[in-house]
């Protein structure tokens, strides 16, 4: 079979939604291209084992920026995922919608359909929370979002010492309040990993009408005249191509989808040029737009034997992973987080511009065993996380090579406005682990350390540790003007039959992780496609009586 009627490129956090709804209608052929492998691979999902993940070279594409000008020119590592459920399937897993505002901003930009009353329904469908069915969360949906269990100990002192620096608790970040210290969510069933190709792609497999292939490096979106007519795609070194009658689906992410439209002929038309690539069509936009959180450690010193050190003693760690492996429990089932901060930086904002993660442990932790050699040692790490960075960057071809990886340029640190942010972060810390009780956890500062005090020895340290949050979107942003790629219905402006459904799209990054809202573009994307509405689920205010609920 070698036609279908909808090819869908990219099995990640989108692509995989995707195949499933649209495939749901067994009339429909769909087709799902990935480049990477399949996701059976040793302990993907037990949620302790995330950080082997990322540096696992057989499933990870192996990007890394360009010499970060604002950054003391380093190259970041730019980890993706190169397997069934793309970043879901070595992301860390935490739930994270961005703020209700972040959506009405989209539809003020003339976007219509992407307010926040308009998008809850889609987050809704994706979800089994484990709160249940409610105006704010799904309870029936295909993937597992379950509540954090960490130390609680640990737990009141630091919620304690936001409440007395002025923060409000949380029992539920995407509830009717959106900002303080509380418990984040994680996409974690039954003490395992709940990407999206294990919670949407596995249940189906079986669906006739669904073909995935995997190992498949898309090359170019075929095109006749100005309308999408399928893809090719290189296999086992062999040229492919493969014929789509109604729609191609891009779900690349921020950096392939861009890559991939600009291989097509589909770009900046002086870019294309010089690579030597048939111009198809002028769009100034693609891969330009690109946006990352920032971020950056602060690290303390515990004081004592209280953080999550003594669980990586090796034989510790084995017994935990046995217990998960039977039980779907234990120190493996679950992530070392102590809780999470969304705050205001400054005054006069409408809503949090960052977001602190503390955790009982070092971010350079590791196993380590006895009579051999001790740990790293007992520590409180915090990944400080601009939420809203004013630096853009950029996505380009680094050739006509469909095999060369891109240019990524993420241009951290550029805006003053977001300097100023990480210097206000650093001491924000400080002054957090300096209040009790949070105070009495801590024995000193590690990093930056004591000695980093003035605006610009601060400035020295964040230029040498910032870093990405491994957020990137906006590459294939929707719009209505100029520099737009996508329209209102994901719809890339000039070409017929071909959309982009993922987080290339957002037109500016959302106030929190990604993954989430790439979730609820692809769901929101599939009625699009089939020319549906959104179908909320029920919720308990809204059913009035027993004949109601069974209707």
């Amino acid at each position: 079979m070698n036609t279908f009627d909808f090819i869908i490129v990219g099995a990640g956090s989108a692509g995989c939604v995707l195949a499933n709804r649209l495939s749901a209608d067994p009339s429909h052929r769909v087709l799902l291209l990935e480049a990477g492998r399949t996701d059976n691979v040793s302990y993907m999902s037990m949620p302790l084992a995330f950080r082997n993940m990322f540096t696992n070279p057989a499933i990870d594409w192996g990007y890394v920026s360009e010499p970060e000008p604002y950054a003391d020119n380093r190259r970041l590592p730019v980890f993706r995922g190169k397997v069934l459920g793309g970043c879901s399937s070595v992301n860390g897993m935490l739930y994270a919608r961005g703020h209700s505002r972040d959506y009405d901003e989209w539809r003020d930009m003339g976007l219509k359909g992407w307010g926040y009353e308009d998008v809850l329904p889609y987050f809704r469908r994706s979800e089994c929370n484990w709160r249940g069915t409610s105006r704010f969360h799904g309870g029936e949906g295909p993937m597992g979002v379950s509540r954090h269990q960490g130390d609680a100990h640990l737990y009141d002192d630091l919620a304690r010492t936001a409440q007395r620096l002025g923060h409000r608790s949380v029992d539920d970040f995407h509830g009717e309040d959106q900002e303080g210290f509380g418990a984040p969510d994680f996409t974690v069933a039954k003490g395992r990993r709940a990407s999206t190709s294990q919670a949407f792609l596995h249940p189906v497999h079986a669906r006739h009408n669904l073909v995935v292939r995997t190992g498949c490096m898309s090359t170019r979106v075929l095109l006749a005249g100005h309308r999408a007519t399928g893809v090719e795609y290189i296999e086992q070194g062999q040229r492919r191509q493969v014929f789509a009658d109604r729609e191609v689906i891009l779900s690349g992410g921020a950096f392939n989808s861009p890559q991939l439209l600009m291989l097509s002929g589909i770009g900046p038309a002086q870019s294309l040029r010089k690579h030597g690539i048939d111009v198809h069509l002028d769009l100034p936009g693609v891969g330009q737009n690109l946006q990352d959180h920032h971020s950056i450690r602060v690290e303390f010193a515990a004081n004592g034997p209280i953080a999550f050190d003594s669980q990586l003693r090796y034989d510790r760690l084995a017994r935990s992973v046995i217990q998960w492996k039977l039980f779907g429990t234990g120190p493996a089932a679950g992530l070392p987080v102590s809780g999470m901060l969304f705050y205001h930086s400054e005054v006069g904002l409408d809503r949090p511009d960052g977001q602190t993660l503390i955790s009982p442990v070092a971010g350079h932790a590791k196993v380590w065993y006895p009579l051999v050699g001790k740990g790293v040692g007992h520590q409180f790490s915090t990944a400080n996380v601009r939420l809203r960075p004013d630096s853009k960057g950029h996505v380009r071809l680094r050739s006509a090579d469909p095999l060369a990886k891109p240019v990524i340029q993420f241009n951290l640190l550029q805006a003053e406005s977001d300097r100023l942010f990480f210097r206000r972060a650093v001491r924000g810390m400080r002054e957090f682990f300096a209040t009790q009780p949070a105070a009495r956890l801590i024995s000193h500062e590690l990093v930056p350390g004591t000695t980093v005090q003035s605006d610009s020895e601060i400035d020295q340290f964040v230029r040498g540790m910032i870093g990405t949050a491994f957020h990137p979107a906006g590459t294939c942003a929707m719009g209505l003007g100029a520099d737009a790629v996508v329209d209102a219905g994901l719809r890339v402006h000039g070409i017929e039959g071909l959309r982009v459904a993922d987080a290339s799209v957002m037109p500016r990054i959302v106030g929190g992780n990604t993954n989430a809202p790439a979730i609820m573009i692809a769901e929101k994307a599939a009625d699009l496609i089939l020319r549906k509405q959104a179908s909320s689920v029920p919720t308990p205010e809204l059913i009035s009586s027993p004949m109601e609920m069974s209707q």
